[in-house]
């Protein structure tokens, strides 16, 4: 049995943590705010290749007590022809459908699960270095008290300190030019069939919205932005004037985006988009990266939860069943890194269509209108969905 320092308290470390439990390490997870993250962030679909990894630790059916299905999308341009209809992902063998669930209640219910199963959740505790000592890895935290344990996993996020820790030279995040925000519409009532999410190519924004079962409208918006914004920048972008400035680049568009606006009590005030197309080291003997720390993904390939989870399954397996951490390691990359790059840049490939100009536009929705007439015979995001872990077979070491 390993003792573990996980750093991140976020989706992919406390899933982490979780899998290792079931596999008999000892977790502790080291979150670098002093609370939660209740009431805090967007939401987000959980794909089905997501959901499925989750099953072997008995946290699907928690996420779908959480969440709402969501088994279609219908794509439309700006002018309000609809392009396709078509299912998201398709279903799991025991009908599990796509999850579309708040980030703060996955936060929160993963976090009760792992206190629940007798997993230590260490707050205020931000990662300020860490050392291989030999024979384990020496942690120091910046309230100044510190851990030790055989193995520091970083699920620390897009600015990972541990990321740097292994790789002073690592690349920074590459910035995607689109700015993210969305909101909870209330006392609006749509026609439109509940967790179908639709999504529009509008003439200036990418907007996107989905029905909740219980009427209420939930909806996100890609706002082009050429130059890195500055977190001064980003906090300007909040109350009336921020909310106002998105109508009026709606209101071009013929779909419900701007009555939803409207019916919105609080717009998310917005948030930059990044991704990693590589990042070339992710381990030491005793130190590894997961999740966003190690290849984020713009939301645009719709996998970033997913990729997380299916992160923490993978490692989880390798520390199972290979004796030597540094090969478990070695092992854990192997069958992670081609999969994780490809999904990154489909991701970006994906967003690139949002991110246009005038001209970009007229020549998008026409190449758009055409893929949709004449779609190709196997769908190109399918290899990201239909991926799935055998939790039970063995990790050759």
């Amino acid at each position: 049995m390993a003792k573990v320092l996980v750093a991140g308290g976020g989706i992919a470390g406390t899933i982490t943590a979780i899998a290792l439990h079931e596999t008999g390490h000892e977790p502790v997870i080291h979150e670098a705010y002093d609370r939660t993250a209740e009431g805090v962030g967007a939401f987000l679909t959980l794909a089905l290749n997501g959901l499925d990894a989750l099953a072997p630790l008995g946290l699907k059916d928690l996420v779908k007590e959480l969440g709402f299905d969501t088994p279609r999308i219908k794509m439309h341009l700006g002018n309000g022809r609809e392009l396709a209809d078509f299912a998201l992902g398709g279903q799991l063998e025991d009908g599990t459908l796509s999850q579309t669930v708040l980030r703060s209640d996955l936060y929160v219910g993963l976090r009760d699960e792992a206190v629940r199963r007798g997993i230590e959740v260490r707050y205020g505790k931000r990662l300020a270095d860490a050392r291989d000592t030999g024979d384990s890895v020496l942690a120091t935290f910046e309230d100044g008290s510190s851990s030790e344990g055989d193995l520091l996993i970083g699920a620390d996020g897009l600015r990972s300190r541990v990321r740097e820790i292994i790789d002073p030279r690592a690349p920074s995040p590459r910035y995607v030019p689109l700015l993210n925000t969305g909101g909870l519409a209330e006392g609006l009532r749509l026609d439109d069939e509940p967790g179908v999410m639709h999504m529009t190519f509008g003439k200036r924004l990418f907007f996107a919205h989905v029905v909740h079962p219980d009427g209420g409208v939930w909806w996100f918006a890609n706002v082009p932005r050429k130059h890195e914004p500055t977190a001064a920048d980003l906090a300007a972008m909040t109350g009336g004037a921020w909310r106002e400035d998105l109508i009026r680049q709606l209101a071009v568009d013929r779909t419900p985006a701007v009555e939803i606006v409207r019916a919105t009590r609080e717009v998310y005030r917005p948030w930059a988009t990044y991704d990693f197309p590589t990042v070339p080291t992710w381990r030491t003997g005793r130190m590894v990266i997961i999740g966003d720390a190690a290849h984020a993904t713009s939301p645009a390939a719709g996998q970033g939860a997913a990729m997380a989870i299916e992160d923490a399954v993978t490692l989880a397996r390798c520390l199972r069943d290979v004796p030597s951490i540094p090969k478990a390691l070695a092992a854990y990359e192997g069958l992670r890194r081609e999969r994780v790059e490809a999904v990154v840049e489909r991701g970006k490939r994906n967003g690139d269509a949002k991110a246009v100009g005038p001209v970009g536009r007229v020549i998008r929705d026409f190449f758009i209108t055409r893929a949709f007439k004449n779609p190709p015979k196997e769908d190109p995001n399918a290899f990201m969905w239909r991926h799935r872990i055998d939790w039970e077979a063995p990790v050759a070491g």
